[in-house]
């Protein structure tokens, strides 16, 4: 499986009547996205606004966050089996809008949404302060239900996402990179001395409204199963949970996962990166036992030296790693695990909610429980409804004054258990 992802660098965007990209600035016309987004009838009104790298904004509640991109080449389309067929996707020629993302945002359903601050400390948390963002705030229908919303809410993300990477299908890339993944038996002939490595990712599907989906499929529904990693750099996997910010995987994360983007850079140097498997994170033991289990099989399957586990949320989740890590341990293969920690405020509680000596190669995001002050902003993209809350939040968190005493559970991205941040420990 190969893939040329072309990088057309995005470096701004301002509202115009046509949409386009002319010398690096994506042009956006509100009326032709508002065209896009009301094609589902589960929303009432939408919204477009534009937050900088820098300027005094606050983006809440934070839904999503998207990266455009478009097929050019090859079989299928961009976010196979939610806007596009169900062709397999990773092969061919993508193209991608870097330095800029689509983030949605609306009323929440539960208490499970984030931040981003575009300056000031909690900018510093969070990757989406570094991007160029369009905004869409989008109003349900009165009397929606909560998960019907919801997935309004994100089929329109991913549409509109998708028609503004159209607007480079003409267009040449500054930057192509070429990603390239053999099948099994030629990858061992060509790489016989180095080891052979895959990633496990762990996905966030515990239950209503902690959804993630794999080429359109809710990802409870399926056992772990084996895919080329160039697959969810088209959009193979996407994000459509309501779990804490810290630590949730947007869709842009998807597209651009760190571990990903890691393994390709040492395949064929120090390690062979065979694959990737995804497997979901369950609530009952016999589920978590069944996927677990096959996850271990197909480690073993693949004759696997190494294997890196990326986890999606925490607390119960926890025992889902730990059970993928004991069992491929036991296997003979070694693991190494991604997670995040919630220790408390003062870091001295408990880190995980399970634990086990296999588990003894750790790489952690950083504590979703520290408590950080974000100052009052000048400008609110969304609203502050629900600030209060949100998951790292409590009724004291909005002050007099403006700013938010808040744990950084509330940050998007802010602890993201695939390395795509600043925070680790030692």
């Amino acid at each position: 499986m190969k893939l040329e992802l072309g990088k057309i660098l995005i470096h701004d965007i301002c509202f115009a009547e046509k949409s386009e990209i002319r010398d690096g600035v994506l042009y956006v016309s509100k009326e032709e996205l508002e065209k896009i987004v009301m094609q589902e009838e589960g929303i009432q009104s939408v919204s477009f606004d534009i937050a900088k790298p820098g300027e005094s904004v606050r983006i809440t509640p934070v839904k999503d966050v998207i990266e455009p991109r478009v097929k050019v080449e090859g079989p299928g389309g961009i976010f196979p089996g939610m806007v596009a067929g169900v062709e397999t996707v990773g092969s061919g020629k993508t193209y991608a809008l870097k330095g800029m993302a689509v983030v949605t945002a609306g009323p929440i359903v539960g208490f499970q949404e984030g931040v981003i601050d575009m300056t000031g400390p909690g900018a510093e948390y969070t990757p989406f302060s570094k991007t160029l963002n369009l905004v869409m705030v989008c109003t349900p229908v009165p009397g929606l239900e909560a998960h019907d919303y919801e997935s309004a809410v994100r089929l329109s993300g991913f549409r509109v996402a998708a028609a503004l990477g159209e607007l480079a299908r003409e267009l040449q890339p500054d930057e192509t990179v070429v990603y390239e993944c053999s099948d099994l038996k030629e990858s061992f002939e060509k790489y016989p001395g180095l080891p052979r490595v895959a990633y496990v990712q762990m996905l966030q599907s515990q239950g209503l409204l902690h959804d993630t989906y794999v080429y359109g499929v809710d990802a409870k529904k399926i056992l772990p199963t084996l895919l080329y990693p160039t697959e969810v750099m088209d959009g193979a996997i996407v994000s459509g949970n309501c779990v804490s910010a810290c630590d949730k995987n947007p869709t842009y994360i998807h597209e651009n996962n760190s571990v990903v983007e890691d393994l390709f850079a040492q395949h064929g140097k120090t390690l062979n990166f065979v694959g990737q498997i995804v497997t979901n994170e369950n609530v009952y033991l016999a589920d978590k036992e069944r996927s677990s289990n096959q996850t271990a099989k197909l480690c073993r399957m693949l004759g696997l030296d190494g294997v890196i586990v990326s986890q999606e949320g925490f607390g119960n989740p926890d025992t889902d790693l730990i059970m993928n890590c004991k069992k491929i341990e036991a296997e003979g293969i070694k693991t190494v695990i991604i997670t995040d920690e919630y220790a408390g405020r003062d870091g001295k509680s408990q880190s995980l909610a399970d634990a086990d000596v296999a588990a003894d190669a750790v790489v952690t995001g950083g504590n979703a429980n520290e408590l950080v002050i974000l100052p009052k902003l000048d400008k609110v993209i969304g609203t502050l409804a629900y600030i209060n809350k949100i998951a790292g939040a409590n009724a004291e968190t909005l002050r007099e004054d403006g700013s938010l005493a808040v744990e950084l559970q509330v940050i998007t991205g802010a602890t993201n258990e695939t390395g795509f941040g600043r925070l680790s420990a030692r």
